[in-house]
């Protein structure tokens, strides 16, 4: 498991990395001052415990430009300010810790965020083929950002090279394949829960920016499933 501390009190860094070795030994563990010192390490890690007030580029800020390249890190935030929670969310943190840290609760949220990296690896593991007019692709499902319905076909949109699919699969045969990690929110999307940046009343915004439309009427049974998967290792109870 490869963990990154990022704390701008040398102290905090010292505490975490302590308390993550004393959880596993194997654990490889980085330390980092800043965000930027994050974001220039180029690296990509299965959990960051980030804190949010820093000198520099505060963590809120690092997390966003992190997940442009690395959606599947687990973050969980540390930090001496309750009302930073919801932003918090926006970049879909998993959880947040309050300073001064206690090793009970510590031990307890890493826990669970081990076992959360484990969940989304094998996710990002997990392939589905998908067959155009005259190809065949085998896409993992962690590049899918969503598919959307075009009369008799559907455009999957994805982070890999060939950019967007189409198919003349179902939407009802697709929600099928992709699992509990994808949510139907509206009749002509299905959205990948692992790329939500953020959401309001009607929308949906990805990690790479583009929006989708939420249907009013399914949105408090949206942010249930969404609050669900961030929390119990992304797999919707919807």
């Amino acid at each position: 498991m490869d963990i990154a501390v990022v704390d701008d009190e040398e102290v905090i860094r010292h505490q975490i990395h302590g308390l993550i070795k004393k959880q596993d030994p194997a654990f490889h563990v980085s330390d980092f001052a800043a965000g930027e010192e994050l974001l220039m390490a180029g690296r990509e890690f299965d959990i960051i415990f980030l804190d949010i007030q820093m000198d520099g580029m505060g963590g809120i800020a690092a997390a966003r430009n992190l997940r442009q390249r690395n959606a599947d890190a687990v973050l969980v935030f540390i930090t001496g300010m309750k009302e930073y929670v919801f932003e918090a969310f926006d970049v879909s943190a998993f959880h947040y810790l309050l300073k001064p840290v206690e090793e009970q609760k510590f031990m307890e949220v890493l826990g669970r965020a081990v076992k959360e990296a484990g969940k989304r690896k094998e996710q990002k593991e997990r392939q589905i083929f998908i067959r155009t007019k005259n190809q065949g692709y085998t896409l993992n499902l962690s590049s899918l950002l969503y598919v959307e319905s075009r009369g008799k076909k559907v455009e999957i949109h994805t982070t890999d090279m060939e950019g967007i699919i189409e198919s003349y699969a179902t939407m009802d045969e697709l929600e099928g394949q992709l699992g509990g990690g994808f949510y139907r929110c509206h009749r002509g999307y299905l959205v990948n829960m692992a790329h939500i940046a953020r959401y309001d009343n009607d929308s949906i915004y990805l990690s790479n920016g583009e929006r989708v439309y939420l249907t009013r009427k399914k949105r408090n049974e949206f942010v249930k499933a969404y609050m669900w998967y961030l929390q119990n290792g992304g797999v919707s109870c919807v």
